[in-house]
């Protein structure tokens, strides 16, 4: 049970006011703290069958409707709901410890905050059923977080992970600030974490990764799927020199996919193909203290992290080679897939959920990206950017 309170002007119907007030109920067992008039003394699920119910009442009857739902209207003419369609931005911060699944994202410094508000902002406008996390490090300065509370994006310290000795990262600084992304294995206050990177941005919906077949937390990792992920792409369409000799297309997973780009959409390849190593930007994790104790360990081991070319997906691939469930690249596609010689064959607009803004630049590293310069998928990322940019100016989020 949870009260809370908005306006509803006379004449308005109900739908309207689901459709404004969306993130409410998209949230259902959000903590509210808004100061507003409409007191509704019921679950949120229950108000929200009874909101659809009545779809086509005016006001009037949905009053009737809704005092019979044990909810509490006070109507005032003078005050009207702003118009549809709906924002999506909650209106008050859900309380991210009523949740068993969560979205998470990693974020250190302010450098991939315009990621991040606009990847929390398409994960809202698909509908996800389910918030995004900040997971934030000591480093992560005060007008990030700023940013984050303007809107209501509930964030959780994680201590800054680093192992024992690393490789020299100098000509990929961002890896030291990977080994961060292992702490959603140790989050046993959640059933289910899916880790995201910040730098990227959801375009279809997938919920369905929270419901998705794992070992259970009780095997400690000893199961064959220990978490999901995508493959890494190891074809180097860069050629950066720093990277792994093997990393070749005849090496990649994907490349095994060429032939049949149809189930490329729903399938990925074994865990075992290619060199059988995952992409980190996307997990999909049972939290567990045994398998958190596992990778604690293997940080603790030079001799072993010393070699680890990607950090944390390598970590994961070395300590659970083959155990891991392969998802299709349409969950973690990769900007460099659709490049023409890379993974063309199997890369379809129309069915990618999640694209992966790998590499640099960033789209908003770009000046002038909103006008059509660079890659394609960064006009992409321009115009859902610019979506945000205008919602949160009319809320006066600046």
């Amino acid at each position: 049970m949870c009260t809370c309170s908005v306006h509803l002007s006379h004449g308005q119907r109900l739908t309207a006011l689901y459709e404004y007030y969306y993130p409410l109920f998209l949230y259902p067992y959000g903590r509210c703290e808004g100061v507003l008039v409409l007191h509704l003394e019921t679950s949120f699920f229950k108000l929200r069958s009874m909101l659809m119910a009545e779809a086509t009442a005016t006001s009037p009857a949905a009053e009737g409707a809704a005092h019979k739902n044990g909810a509490d209207l006070s109507i005032h003419k003078n005050t009207t709901l702003p118009p549809s369609p709906a924002p999506l931005f909650p209106i008050c911060a859900p309380s991210i410890d009523r949740f068993a699944a969560v979205w998470t994202t990693l974020i250190t410094n302010c450098d991939y905050l315009p990621g991040l508000l606009t990847l929390d902002y398409s994960l809202k406008k698909v509908g996800s059923r389910y918030p995004l996390v900040a997971l934030y490090t000591d480093s992560f300065p005060p007008e990030g977080h700023a940013a984050l509370q303007a809107r209501n994006i509930p964030a959780k310290h994680i201590p800054y992970l680093l192992p024992a000795a690393h490789k020299d990262y100098s000509n990929d600084t961002r890896f030291y600030d990977c080994w961060s992304k292992l702490a959603p294995f140790s989050l046993v206050e959640y059933d289910r974490v899916v880790q995201l990177d910040s730098d990227m941005l959801v375009f279809r919906n997938m919920d369905e990764l929270m419901e998705l077949e794992l070992d259970s937390s009780a095997l400690k990792g000893e199961g064959s799927r220990v978490f999901a992920a995508s493959h890494a792409c190891v074809c180097n369409p860069l050629k950066k020199p720093h990277y792994p000799k093997d990393w070749t297309p005849s090496n990649c997973a994907l490349t095994t996919q060429h032939a049949d780009p149809a189930s490329a959409q729903t399938q990925g390849a074994p865990a075992t193909a290619g060199l059988g190593v995952l992409n980190g930007g996307l997990q999909v994790v049972n939290p567990s203290t045994a398998i958190y104790e596992k990778i604690l360990a293997v940080l603790q081991t030079p001799s072993a992290t010393s070699n680890y070319a990607f950090a944390d997906q390598s970590l994961l691939s070395d300590l659970f080679p083959g155990l891991w469930v392969p998802l299709p690249y349409v969950y973690n596609a990769l900007k460099t897939l659709r490049w023409e010689g890379v993974h063309s064959e199997i890369w379809r607009d129309e069915e990618v959920k999640n694209v992966h803004y790998i590499l640099s630049p960033k789209p908003w590293d770009e000046k002038g990206g909103e006008e059509g310069q660079g890659d394609e998928t960064h006009r992409w990322w321009w115009k859902v950017n610019n979506e945000r940019l205008e919602e949160e100016k009319k809320r006066g989020i600046i």
